[in-house]
């Protein structure tokens, strides 16, 4: 005689067996179509570096079993629309526990009012701006904020550069690029700096002549431009032409090596703050760096780094929280200290705000080299 699943239940329950989940689901919202689809491959590649790891050993134990990992990567086209979609799609469809993403601040400000009030912890690797995880229990970062990143790049520019004079030319309806424009002209004045120019531009503008014209008028010896690798470089080649002859700073918005890919010899002489350097003697960095460049033939930008170490804290978090739930998750990752990545060390102490450093990195003879380091 069969025994049908009615009769075959309080044997389940009296043998003491538990269900247990047979993966454990994790987004991924990245921009892998659009104007930075090349962050989106660095996103792509540095997942398929962790899942491939972590399930090699048998995945994340999850009461008595080893569990393995998938991710679920879709597409946010670097558009605050399409983050919005994505993020439903993942927790209401696809039901997972925990995304990483987005990658940038106007994205992850879309995506992040949806993951909190679902209760999903949220980490994302490359978002910068403070509103991202401002008020929020269930919204993380791995990289540092923009306050911070903003007087870096001021500081090395009066003490290591000198400079008296400074002018600015960001993007208004990007939240990094005004958020970090912002904090560089504020701390700029106040380490005894002048605001030369204080210039903006819309999204997929091309022609930044008339911006760095009356920016010349005021003869600065640094410009500041916080935007996006894809776009420093037609800005550095305008100024150049105009005869501009300023020292040109960044943000981790450079880390890529479509910049010098656009801008070959213009870039040179340039600075950038960022996340991390690969010239790094980090042990963990080493082996990352050296996995990722047999795999894909390149060095990790920041983005790849940073979204390695979103995928190491959450396997953490899973593996401390014992159980696949949401919640529990981001319990432990809201408690984490001394974690050790790619990108240095990450604690977390009453916010999603992770209390790390940055470096400076000089763009010479085409390639990124390590200037120095700034602790917190």
């Amino acid at each position: 005689m069969k025994l049908g699943c009615l009769a075959l239940l309080p044997l389940l329950v009296l043998a003491g067996c538990k269900p247990t989940a047979q993966e454990l689901k994790i987004g991924v919202s990245a921009p892998m179509t659009g104007d930075i689809s090349a962050i989106g491959q660095s996103t792509k590649n540095a997942i398929a570096i962790a899942q491939d790891e972590i399930n090699a050993g048998g995945g994340i134990k999850i009461g008595d079993k080893l569990v393995k990992v998938k991710f679920i990567i879709e597409d946010d086209e670097n558009k605050p629309e399409s983050t919005a979609t994505v993020f439903q799609k993942l927790i209401n469809q696809d039901k997972v526990l925990a995304i990483i993403g987005s990658q940038t601040s106007k994205c992850s400000n879309a995506g992040a009012p949806i993951a909190e009030a679902s209760g999903i912890p949220q980490i994302s690797p490359w978002s910068t701006n403070p509103n991202v995880t401002k008020g929020r229990k269930f919204i993380f970062r791995a990289c540092f904020i923009d306050p911070f990143q903003g007087r870096v790049v001021a500081q090395f520019a009066t003490e290591k550069l000198k400079a008296k004079t400074a002018a600015v030319v960001y993007d208004v309806a990007s939240d990094y690029n005004k958020g970090i424009a912002e904090v560089f002209r504020d701390e700029f004045t106040k380490m005894g700096g002048k605001i030369v120019g204080f210039e903006t531009y819309n999204t997929k503008d091309t022609d930044f002549s008339a911006q760095f014209t009356k920016i010349k008028g005021g003869k600065p010896e640094v410009i500041f431009l916080p935007n996006y690798f894809n776009e420093v470089p037609l800005q550095i080649q305008q100024a150049r032409k105009l005869g501009i002859t300023a020292v040109m700073l960044g943000g981790d918005g450079w880390d890529n090596p479509e910049l010098v890919k656009l801008g070959g010899a213009v870039m040179d002489g340039a600075y950038f703050s960022n996340h991390y350097s690969p010239d790094i003697d980090n042990p963990i960095a080493k082996t990352f760096i050296s996995t990722y460049q047999t795999r894909y033939k390149i060095v990790p930008d920041a983005a790849a780094a940073l979204t390695y170490d979103c995928a190491q804290l959450l396997f953490k978090a899973m593996a401390s929280a014992g159980k696949a739930d949401s919640k529990a998750i981001r319990d432990a990752l809201a408690v984490t200290k001394g974690f050790q990545g790619v990108t240095g060390s990450v604690t977390y102490s009453g916010s999603g705000d992770p209390v790390k450093g940055a470096v400076v990195i000089k763009v010479e003879n085409g390639k990124f080299v390590f200037d120095s380091a700034v602790n917190p």
